[in-house]
């Protein structure tokens, strides 16, 4: 059945006809058959060169074969247990050398799961109510973080369902802001219980942290009994061995993984030092459980997939990744286009915005309906990237030269059609 059909059918048994909202764009979005390397087919017989990858999680690309000889040979044993495996101790001993804030780890079943499960033991550990967002951040559809800045710091609800009693413990400040993050702490400081970010604001598209914002987190949070939580949903185990935390040598004292942790399949984690984390259930007073969490199906796949990364997976990673977004630089000047790419490792982004996008405002002023046209561009030339600028992009070991290369000419085709409506 085709796409066009297959939607039809979708929507009379699904909201929206997606099981999540990024999958939706108009007229309507192909439906995946199978997935192999960096390439998805479709059931309308198309082929795409994979740049969304599942939103981050396949760094080894579609179907690697030694994950799912691993998994095949798990499920012939059980699919879930309800009780420990050796395979999450394996996993957990992975995860405490790779993460330099991880004294300890508890699995859960998504990135969402981990944050609401690490704001929860920070005002466990603090005895403090209030939390800290950096506006724009997305960190799971959750009550705690599903918010937006009100009048002034104070949050609202980003959508219905979230009563405005939830949101009255939630603080907003800009991205990259010191003086408004430096003002907060003066005034709330001994009221907050932590404060979460994205290192590398992801679900946004892509905004780094200025030279010393980090560092000024790490001082100013020290210095006043907050939990730092770095959420690496994303950026954990992709931008480096040891994630964000490691590339830009600033350590938190909780982190929050997910994707790549999963090795492709559902999983999430929360980690960090061990005073903290032992206020977790069934040690201490936290209350955390989930019967898939430590599934030995995701455990199997993460175990396999993280002991394919070494130094040199992230050096031939960063290597296509400066290759594209040097390709890119040059397209964008040989045409003359006020824009730029952004990025770092394996991961990347363009703004259609003239100007440096240092927080979620920034971005928000980029121009949409241009991205648009670029994206459904590269989409009939067998290019797929997220349907929005406020996603980020990603490469996996499995994109050789020649697909980097077919994809520089199919981006310059598109910014060209792009910026001739």
């Amino acid at each position: 059945m085709n796409a066009e059909k297959l939607f039809e059918e979708a929507k009379k048994y699904i909201p929206g006809g997606v099981n999540s909202p990024l999958r939706a764009f108009k007229p309507y979005p192909f439906f995946v058959e199978r997935g192999e390397g960096p390439y998805l087919f479709d059931t309308d017989g198309n082929k795409y060169i994979d740049y969304c990858l599942a939103y981050g999680p396949l760094i080894l690309g579609h179907a690697d074969p030694q994950v799912v000889n691993a998994l095949n040979k798990q499920a012939s044993l059980g699919t879930a247990y309800g009780a420990p495996t050796e395979g999450e101790i394996t996993l957990a001993k992975e995860v405490v050398d790779r993460i330099p804030s991880a004294e300890k780890v508890r699995f859960v079943n998504s990135g969402g799961e981990a944050t609401m499960s690490a704001i929860r033991v920070a005002r466990g550990f603090t005895g403090r109510d209030k939390i800290v967002k950096f506006e724009g951040a997305y960190h799971g559809a959750h009550d705690y973080c599903l918010l937006k800045k009100g009048s002034t710091t104070e949050a609202i609800p980003d959508c219905k369902g979230i009563p405005l009693d939830t949101a009255k413990n939630t603080l907003i400040i800009p991205y990259n802001d010191e003086d408004a993050l430096i003002k907060l702490i003066d005034e709330e400081g001994e009221n907050i219980a932590c404060i979460i970010l994205e290192v590398i604001m992801g679900n946004i598209g892509f905004i780094p942290p200025k030279p010393g914002f980090l560092e000024l987190l790490r001082e100013i949070t020290e210095e006043n009994g907050i939990v730092l939580i770095f959420d690496e949903v994303i950026t954990g185990f992709r931008l480096s061995r040891g994630g964000a935390q490691e590339y830009y040598n600033v350590t938190p004292d909780l982190t929050t993984l997910g994707k790549i942790v999963g090795g492709g399949l559902p999983m999430g984690a929360y980690c960090g030092k061990k005073e903290i984390m032992d206020v977790t259930a069934p040690v201490g007073p936290v209350y955390q459980a989930g019967t898939f969490s430590g599934n030995p199906m995701s455990v199997t796949a993460g175990i396999n997939m993280l002991k394919q990364l070494d130094d040199n997976t992230y050096s031939n990673l960063d290597e296509k990744g400066t290759y594209l977004r040097e390709s890119m630089e040059d397209i964008i000047e040989d045409l003359d286009l006020n824009i730029k790419p952004v990025g770092a490792g394996s991961m990347y982004q363009v703004y259609f915005n003239p100007n440096d996008v240092v927080n979620s405002n920034d971005a928000k002023a980029s121009d949409a309906k241009r991205f648009l046209i670029y994206f459904k561009e590269l989409l009939k030339e067998g290019i797929f990237i997220p349907p929005s600028q406020f996603e980020c992009n990603f490469l996996s070991t499995t994109h050789t030269t020649e697909d980097l290369d077919q994809t520089i000419i199919t981006i310059e085709k598109a910014l060209k059609i792009a910026f001739e409506k």
